[in-house]
């Protein structure tokens, strides 16, 4: 049995009574056991201890939409709107990657997300070789919920990536038995249909049943871009979220990512249903899709979570910025007070968690909870001062991810030091750069 001592760290909880306070945490192979000022007289039983005095120890961040199969893709596809992007540069490119180029993108997105803090992502892979993505998941040690992308319609898709609709269901759930549940829990699938406009009828619908079936979630886009909704009301008749409803996908297991563009009959669907919400505000900017009405959903009581996307259109995967920019954009439209500095950490820790169906693992330290704990050294010029500073603003406002000083996940040290130890960061740049090059040349 594994037994690590944290000591001494300013411990933000992000429980449900939001407690703050000087103390330590007590960890037993992937658990927190117990969590409190002073537990000095665990010291002789510890395999291992990190000192914590002078930083502050979170739950770890919970990014709700992230594409890892696109991280080689950084910088290939900007000022560029949604379609077009996709149309242009990332569809040629996702059809252009093999095994290894999916292994190495999904490596290089991995080792950004663990150097900024994230230990938990809900991941949207490419059509094939997701097979590969999941292995570098494994290896890494962070935590995912992740499914191959489902296309079997849609014009100006790259026949790589148009599937039969029989093979996109069979390879998802291969991909589903074989991964859903690996790594003692640590990796989950997800059905991750693309859109409505790159899917059948037909296979949303089979998606829906195999949902319930094997009680994993399904994950896709919606009401990202106005020509998107366009598009849906043209082929399906109706808006998105609307024609989701009516083809009975609209489930508490369903987590649409960005939700730009919705109506109030779609908030309400999303309400009445338990739909989940993602919101990615860099991506959201910079593709000028628009901004999500955060503030009224979250007033609905809907579960919204952060994430970044991918870094084809961020060009981050950092939860620092996306906490930064969901605290501030809204602030025009609602008033100062609209995303207050908690309310972004608590989407970016719990809040996430009850995106994916996981509050009850992970999101806050408290004991019985999975350890995935991020430990920030906010000892800098950008932090300061610190006395008697809210920590909630410490961290939303003035900290960047080079705070990030330790991660822990299921209770492994995966960072410390600031130094992975998962992840070959030269190896995985050297390959990164040669995988990217062979993609070009192949398009």
């Amino acid at each position: 049995m594994s037994k690590l001592l944290i000591k001494q760290a300013q411990i933000i909880t992000m429980n449900s009574q939001e407690e703050v306070y000087s103390g330590d945490v007590w960890i037993e192979n992937d658990r927190i056991v117990h969590a409190a000022p002073d537990l000095s007289s665990l010291e002789k039983q510890a395999d291992h201890i990190i000192a914590g005095k002078g930083r502050v120890l979170l739950p770890g961040f919970v990014q709700t939409h992230i594409h890892l199969c696109q991280t080689l893709f950084r910088g290939r596809a900007d000022d560029m709107e949604l379609l077009d992007w996709l149309k242009k540069r990332i569809w040629p490119l996702e059809a252009a990657h093999d095994e290894e180029s999916v292994y190495y993108s999904a490596l290089l997105g991995i080792g950004e997300l663990i150097r900024s803090g994230t230990t938990t992502i809900l991941d949207m892979e490419t059509v094939r070789h997701t097979d590969f993505a999941f292995r570098a998941m494994a290896e890494s040690g962070i935590r995912a919920v992740a499914g191959k992308v489902m296309m079997d319609c849609g014009a100006d898709v790259p026949s790589a990536l148009l599937e039969r609709t029989d093979q996109s269901i069979l390879e998802s759930v291969d991909l589903l038995q074989k991964w859903n549940g690996a790594e003692g829990g640590r990796i989950r699938y997800a059905f991750c249909p693309r859109f409505v406009v790159s899917c059948t009828e037909r296979l949303l619908t089979e998606v829906r049943d195999l949902s319930e079936q094997y009680d994993v979630k399904i994950h896709t886009h919606a009401s990202e871009n106005r020509g998107e909704i366009e598009q849906v009301e043209r082929e399906r008749g109706m808006r998105n979220v609307v024609y989701l409803d009516h083809i009975g996908l609209a489930t508490p297991r369903l987590i649409l990512a960005h939700c730009i563009w919705l109506d109030e009959e779609e908030k309400r669907i999303i309400r009445q249903r338990g739909v989940k919400v993602t919101h990615c505000p860099g991506s959201n900017l910079k593709l000028v899709s628009g901004i999500a009405d955060v503030p009224d959903l979250l007033s609905q009581h809907t579960h919204v979570g952060l994430g970044a996307d991918g870094a084809a259109c961020n060009n981050h995967l950092d939860m620092f910025q996306e906490m930064r920019l969901a605290a501030l954009i809204h602030k025009t439209n609602y008033g100062p007070a609209a995303m207050g500095a908690k309310n972004v950490l608590r989407m970016a820790t719990m809040g996430g968690a009850e995106v994916l169906g996981m509050e009850g693992e992970i999101g806050s330290i408290e004991p019985g909870k999975k350890a995935d704990l991020i430990l920030l050294d906010l000892n800098d010029f950008h932090a300061y001062p610190s006395y008697d500073a809210d920590p909630y603003s410490r961290i939303v406002y003035s900290a960047t991810r080079g705070d990030v000083d330790t991660v822990i996940i299921d209770g492994k040290i995966v960072m410390q030091g600031k130094q992975l130890l998962t992840v070959d960061k030269k190896v995985v740049l050297q390959e990164a750069d040669r995988c990217i090059e062979r993609l070009l040349k192949r398009i």
